[in-house]
């Protein structure tokens, strides 16, 4: 984001991005009623208090994706009490969202299971990234030996899938934070809710302070995206491979390289 009010209540309680006139970094309006593009602009003019300072050691190439993927992860783990040592985590998806998820977890000194429905997503979550477990979705027997075994979920997936599987995972005062977003509503499963005391909440990216918080953070514990960089010309050819799921795990556009050759 690149504006908000400044004087609801929620920015004044350093949470900008719950402000309801937020003003995105790209395809929003600006107070004068010019488009923001973001990362496609050619220049940017910003108000110091949306700009967040990169610490020497963190590079911008794979620190970028950070602003938007790693504060997303970053601030449910805090809000609802996920960060503390030795809590017990799933994480469902390891895309660009889940693979930061798991890093952040790491750092925080949480017990990480990443729950996904690709086997082949195994050694990279575990092996590269430390999760210590892995459990795959579709494996009905692995999901059951896992019920009420974990205190939160951050469920990262944007596709239609159930939920009722993942709180089932939930011990009793379980927590499932969905910070995905899928195009169709998602059935709710209430009686596991109720005798089990369990919540679902949502969460999305962070207020300016978390988001320096989460920043310098990362840059202590050497915590940046997995990256692929890619030239302007190549957008179109990426976005077919988003589509697929080809990248791992995130793709960032050398705008700066290619405006030079111009």
């Amino acid at each position: 984001m690149v504006g908000s009010c400044r004087t609801c209540q929620n920015c004044s309680n350093d949470l900008e991005n719950y402000c309801s006139k937020t003003v995105a970094t790209y395809s929003g309006t600006d107070y004068d009623g010019t488009t923001t593009y973001g990362g496609y602009s050619n220049e940017m003019v910003a108000n110091e208090h949306f700009v967040v300072k990169f610490p020497a050691s963190m590079p911008l190439d794979s620190g970028a994706p950070l602003l938007c993927a790693g504060i997303t992860v970053y601030s449910p783990l805090k809000y609802y009490g996920l960060n503390k040592p030795g809590t017990e985590l799933g994480v469902v998806g390891l895309g660009g969202l889940g693979h930061l998820a798991v890093k952040f977890a790491k750092a925080f000194g949480v017990k990480v299971t990443v729950i996904s429905a690709s086997p082949g997503k195994e050694e990279d979550a575990v092996r590269r990234l430390g999760a210590d477990s892995f459990l795959i979705s579709s494996d009905a027997d692995h999901m059951q030996a896992a019920m009420a075994s974990m205190d939160g979920i951050v469920d990262t997936v944007s596709a239609v899938h159930p939920i009722m599987p993942l709180v089932g995972l939930l011990k009793s005062h379980g927590k499932l934070v969905m910070v995905g977003a899928p195009d169709r509503p998602l059935e709710l499963p209430v009686f596991p809710l109720i005798v089990g005391r369990k919540l679902i909440g949502g969460s999305g990216i962070g207020g300016m302070k978390e988001t320096q918080e989460m920043i310098d953070f990362a840059a202590e514990n050497n915590i940046a995206a997995d990256i692929e960089v890619i030239p302007m010309d190549y957008v179109n050819t990426a976005m077919d491979r988003l589509q697929k799921g080809d990248v791992r795990y995130r793709f960032v556009i050398d705008v700066g390289n290619t405006l030079s050759k111009a």
